[in-house]
């Protein structure tokens, strides 16, 4: 099986770099060395460039907007995120697996080109890959990649240096911040899959998180983008089978499952050294989630907004 994500997503490459100046995005000149699009480091980005960083993280098989909500009692800004994919959109895409390493620089790979490299576990446990002749990945940094970066994607995913793209933002920018938000229904789906819980029983999913302030760093706005997820993000999931396996999981999928559950973000960060690996991995989860079973019409209903967090993390 092949969904040619890679080939859907270079699409949505040539359009945003089409509308560069309207989106406030920069194409950086890589003479022989693939494609670097720039969302937020040298660029200024925006709400719509966020979206469409978004878009390109989740191979075009989501609708990703930006709607009007409450955040206790104060009118704000939600990112919503409607796919009928899920599992293609978020796991094989958009889930930052992929940790680049080269020399100095470091950054967190998402997008498609994880599909091709495909060395990570969730790929054989849901037997998935695929080959491309062009590759696209998203890469969360506050630095722009150089030649090396592009020549090792290119050997770890078969592919010539000239037929790599990234789109690259700091998490402190405008669309870096937004395509982070954007990863509601992504951590349900992970959490679940962690938990053992069959994936590919969800047929569609729906996802909304409130979208915080750009942070002033990336450090502040790491804590920021995953409080609203953690604490402000509603994940809906229609799903198929039985309602015994989900009754099962639901209490184990929501951020309150975790023992880390109530501080902001940065709090927890800084107690474990800034060491995402001594951090609760059951902590990175929506706020809330909600299973309705399309075959029994049953519906199941775990954890809870927690407004007064992200008050604090927001620094409302």
């Amino acid at each position: 099986m092949n969904l040619e994500l890679n080939a859907i997503a270079s699409e949505l490459v040539e359009d945003v770099v089409g509308d560069a100046e309207g989106l406030r995005i920069i194409e950086h000149d890589q003479p022989g060395d693939g494609t670097l699009i720039d969302f937020g480091v040298d660029a200024e980005g925006g709400l719509e460039a966020g979206c469409a960083l978004a878009s390109i993280c989740m191979s075009g098989l989501a609708d990703i907007t930006v709607e009007p909500g409450l955040l206790d009692d104060i009118g704000w800004t939600y990112v919503q995120v409607v796919t009928d994919s899920p599992v293609a959109a978020c796991l094989f895409s958009q889930y930052a697996g992929w940790q680049i390493s080269v020399g100095k620089f470091f950054a967190m790979g998402s997008g498609p080109m994880r599909a091709v490299y495909a060395k990570e576990q969730l790929f054989d446990k849901l037997w998935y890959r695929e080959e491309a002749e062009q590759v696209v990945g998203v890469l969360e940094t506050p630095k722009l990649p150089g030649e090396e970066v592009f020549q090792y994607i290119a050997k770890h995913t078969n592919v010539e240096a000239s037929d790599v793209v990234l789109c690259v933002a700091p998490t402190s920018s405008m669309a870096g911040n937004l395509q982070v938000v954007a990863r509601s229904i992504e951590t349900a789906l992970h959490k679940l899959h962690e938990v053992g819980f069959d994936v590919n029983r969800i047929r569609s999913a729906t996802g909304s998180a409130p979208l915080p302030p750009v942070a002033k760093n990336d450090l502040e706005g790491i804590g920021r983008t995953n409080d609203a997820i953690l604490y402000g993000g509603r994940v809906t999931l229609w799903v198929n089978g039985d309602d015994e396996s989900i009754a099962a999981i639901a209490q184990k999928v929501p951020s309150c499952s975790s023992p880390m559950y109530g501080q902001p973000f940065l709090s927890v960060f800084e107690a474990a050294g800034r060491d995402f690996y001594k951090i609760d991995p059951l902590l990175f989860s929506p706020a809330e989630i909600v299973f309705q079973n399309v075959d029994t019409g049953r519906v199941h209903v775990a954890g809870r907004v927690n407004n007064d967090v992200l008050k604090r993390s927001f620094g409302i």
